[in-house]
């Protein structure tokens, strides 16, 4: 008997790490410029064809791709995009209702009878539909840098001879905020083990201390990090060892079926 694999948590600390479940994707020996291609392209076809269905299609394939064939866990995925979706709601509610003085619309409600809250199944079907088509770009993506390490991507990105200045740019800013982040969490979890958080006032007080030792600790580990650069001769220029990991059929015309499935689904609900 096969056995099966293990899908892969992040336990340690308060914060995940992107790279962490890119590196240990089951995904991360498919080719990057596949995976990066094939995620924008998903990504232009979900907003380019506006479509309720569309985006549902693009949303529940990205999911399983992460999910299923990647290997991370269905719960980290929909704390993840809960992130995303609250965002969502709260941009699309000036989109689904609106304000009058005067009762108007299909649907309407006085408020502490000062004004009117409306709305009508347009305008919830217009915010709805927007929601879907953003949380299908999102799990587009969500499947590229979920299951393609940085690095892959940066590679990826200098091979399509983007600027020089943006790559780095972004790949410093990058690893800058989960340098942050792992400091919040070094200091959160000591604060913690020395009872830093066990009522309303010395959670105050603990929070006060991490807030204003973040920006100055992050700094000191930056430039800890930039010295060991400079210590390994760098020169402006980050290099990375690039595994080859040739293009496989069977990947290809997966991804070939999906767009047209994607098209077809476009054409008869148009």
């Amino acid at each position: 008997m096969k056995e099966k694999k293990k899908r892969f948590k992040h336990e340690h600390g308060s914060s995940f790490s992107v790279d962490y479940y890119a590196y240990a994707s089951h995904m991360r020996s498919w080719n990057a410029g596949f995976k990066v291609l094939f995620s924008i392209i998903s990504l232009l076809i979900c907003i380019a064809c506006n479509n309720l269905f569309v985006s549902l299609a693009v949303i529940f394939f990205m999911g399983f791709l992460t999910v299923a064939v990647g290997g991370l866990d269905l719960h980290h995925y929909i704390m993840m995009l809960l992130v995303p979706i609250v965002f969502l709601i709260f941009g699309t509610i000036a989109i689904a209702i609106g304000f009058s003085m005067r009762p108007v619309g299909q649907y309407h409600v006085h408020f502490l009878n000062l004004f009117y809250i409306y709305w009508s199944k347009a305008s919830l079907l217009k915010a709805g539909g927007l929601v879907f088509k953003a949380l299908g770009a999102v799990s587009a993506l969500y499947m590229m840098t979920l299951t393609t390490p940085l690095s892959e991507i940066i590679a990826v990105l200098r091979k399509a001879h983007i600027p020089k200045l943006i790559i780095e740019l972004m790949n410093m800013i990058y690893r800058y905020i989960f340098i942050m982040i792992d400091t919040h969490s070094r200091m959160k979890n000591s604060a913690e083990s020395r009872l830093g958080y066990c009522d309303f006032k010395t959670s105050c007080y603990s929070f006060g201390q991490v807030a204003s030792n973040l920006l100055v600790v992050s700094l000191k580990r930056g430039n800890n990090y930039y010295n060991a650069l400079e210590a390994r001769c760098y020169d402006g220029d980050l290099r990375f060892l690039e595994e080859e990991k040739p293009l496989k059929a069977g990947q290809i015309v997966m991804a070939v079926i999906f767009i047209v499935v994607l098209l077809l689904i476009w054409f008869f609900t148009r």
